[in-house]
């Protein structure tokens, strides 16, 4: 059988390594589980739940139970500005730029870290950018429930799965 033949039938790529392989196996079946639960649960858009797992399971190793509390609360916190925001203003552009500086003024004052900032301000990019054919705190509390479906899948896969070299 000739290298390349055999490269291919071992998964044996250049440069790629056990660990890489892994990492790739561990985030395709969080990700993909995450999307079928989502489409389970019938929710509306089970691509959050996809796209927040990837967050979850690319997080420098050790971090994601850290860091995953304050992904919680600034989904919870972007959910909820949101909200509020799309049911007072017209949502459009100027109303998430006042909206995301606003979180960031909450984030800072609550003493919540940048990953809590970054998903409260992803997820009142999704609730006021977003056309909403629904009313605002249905929109909310839907990808509050994705994205927190993401971030849990993830948090089990690393617990579970944990990467080579971590300590779990």
């Amino acid at each position: 059988m000739s290298r390349a033949k055999e490269d291919l039938v071992h998964l044996r790529l250049p440069g790629l390594s056990r660990a890489g392989l892994e990492q790739a196996a561990r985030t395709t079946l969080a990700a993909s589980g995450s999307f079928a639960i989502a489409k389970l649960l019938a929710l509306s858009e089970p691509h959050w739940a996809a796209i927040s797992t990837i967050v979850v399971i690319q997080s420098a190793v050790g971090a994601a139970l850290t860091v995953s509390r304050q992904r919680f609360l600034g989904t919870a916190l972007g959910a909820a500005s949101g909200a509020m925001l799309a049911a007072l203003v017209r949502p459009d552009w100027l109303a998430f730029a006042v909206g995301l500086f606003a979180l960031g003024l909450l984030c800072a004052a609550a003493r919540l870290d940048r990953a809590a900032y970054r998903f409260a301000g992803i997820t009142l990019a999704i609730i006021v950018l977003a056309p909403l054919n629904q009313q605002a705190w249905l929109t909310a509390t839907q990808r509050f429930i994705e994205v927190s479906l993401g971030i849990a899948v993830g948090l089990v896969i690393t617990q579970v799965w944990p990467e080579r070299g971590s300590s779990g």
